[in-house]
């Protein structure tokens, strides 16, 4: 029988996570630090890191290691930025803080290609002409560039904050390593897992609305299609809620997501059986108010664990990989590959397990959705009725 925890526990919720520790996001609040308009962190790691622009490109910044008495020779790291995003941000603040806490001498360099092929070969060429040990490539467009690119190059590439290189065709399977310099990570969870979670919200699901960017080829690929697929052929309904322009997503979503809401009245007039499933596009869960906004009473539902946020402006459930889980995975990876402990080509996919759950007890209550009692149980991140952050349970996860 399954346990809720629901609107009827307010009252115990406080006692139940005396344990839990208050956190800030990374990369949001007074913590952040913004070096430029496409790279910030959080500014607790400035105290183990110096991080400077270049004076003669506004798209490349240097971070260098405050080195401690003792340590070993310095490595030299490139990460390769697509573009701006807040993943990122997380990203590299858990990367730093992974290779601060191993007491690694290491000096990053960060590029932003800004997706121009030119600036991307100007990069891997910065790359190959000074030393670099190692690529963390950040996301997957980064990774999709430098895969077509620099496939069998010599310096090994560890992918950061991107999607499912088995379903993109970048590796053959999960169980061995590549074989060539990359060593990949994944954001991605096994759909029937994430179905299973859905499943016990809502046994008896009739509509699912899958909210993606339709140009973010890896979202579509390795998020959106397959639990649409498997949600279809359990006799879901689903829609398909796809953004056309990125630009323009908030008009675009309005629509959407209304228009969803009214096909789904159509089977569930009370909105008891239906979902959204926001993946992770950032044009899409970026602009989860929106979403909000017009998706009435339906339950709005992440892939990615950090669109469930402080306040109002949030989904009530997230069931993934969160960047930051990612991003430590990574890291360690990385410190691996550095040290020679292992080598690019032999680490198999790493996939964070099991799923990070962040919940919104403020948004349950407000669309009045009872969470079952194992998802509070498990919950990496919990916010509370009154929106507030109550635990954070950090690198608990292991590594399929």
């Amino acid at each position: 029988m399954t346990r809720w925890a629901g609107t009827q526990r307010i009252g115990r919720i406080p006692a139940i996570v005396t344990f839990a520790v208050l956190f800030a996001s990374p990369g949001g609040g007074a913590q952040e630090a913004a070096v430029s308009n496409w790279f910030r962190y959080d500014s607790g790691v400035a105290t183990g890191w110096d991080v400077s622009m270049d004076r003669s490109d506004p798209m490349r910044l240097s971070i260098h290691r405050t080195i401690p008495q003792g340590s070993t020779a310095t490595r030299r790291v490139l990460v390769l930025y697509p573009r701006a995003s807040s993943a990122y941000d997380i990203a590299i603040t858990k990367i730093l803080q992974v290779f601060e806490a191993k007491d690694l001498s290491v000096d990053f360099t960060v590029i932003d290609f800004d997706l121009d092929d030119d600036s991307a070969k100007q990069a891997l060429d910065f790359a190959q002409h000074n030393d670099i040990d190692l690529i963390f490539a950040m996301g997957s467009e980064s990774v999709a560039w430098l895969y077509n690119h620099y496939r069998g190059g010599t310096i090994p590439v560890v992918s950061v904050c991107s999607k499912d290189p088995v379903q993109l065709g970048q590796t053959p399977d999960y169980e061995k390593g590549s074989g060539s310099n990359f060593a990949f990570t994944s954001l991605n969870m096994p759909v029937e897992v994430q179905m299973a979670y859905i499943k016990e919200l809502k046994p008896d699901l009739k509509n699912l609305a899958v909210l993606v960017d339709g140009k973010n080829v890896s979202a579509v690929q390795t998020q959106a299609a397959p639990i649409a697929a498997y949600a279809g052929r359990r006799g879901t309904h689903v829609i398909w809620g796809m953004v056309q322009d990125p630009n323009r997503a908030r008009t675009e979503l309005a629509q959407i997501v209304s228009g969803a809401v009214e096909t789904m009245r159509k089977s569930d007039p009370e909105l008891v059986k239906s979902l959204f499933w926001v993946t992770g596009s950032t044009s899409v869960f970026g602009e989860i108010q929106t979403i909000n906004k017009y998706a009435d009473r339906v339950p709005v539902i992440g892939a990615v664990p950090e669109i469930v946020t402080a306040g109002t402006d949030t989904a009530v459930l997230a069931i993934g990989i969160s960047f930051e889980s990612n991003a430590n995975l990574a890291a360690i990876y990385g410190a691996e590959i550095l040290t020679g402990a292992a080598r690019a080509g032999d680490l198999k996919v790493g996939i964070v397990t099991p799923p990070d759950i962040a919940i919104s007890f403020l948004k349950a209550r407000e669309i009045g959705m009872r969470v079952p009692l194992e998802f509070f149980e498990s919950a990496s991140v919990i916010y509370d009725y009154d929106g507030r952050p109550v635990r954070k349970i950090e690198n608990k996860k292991s590594v399929e």
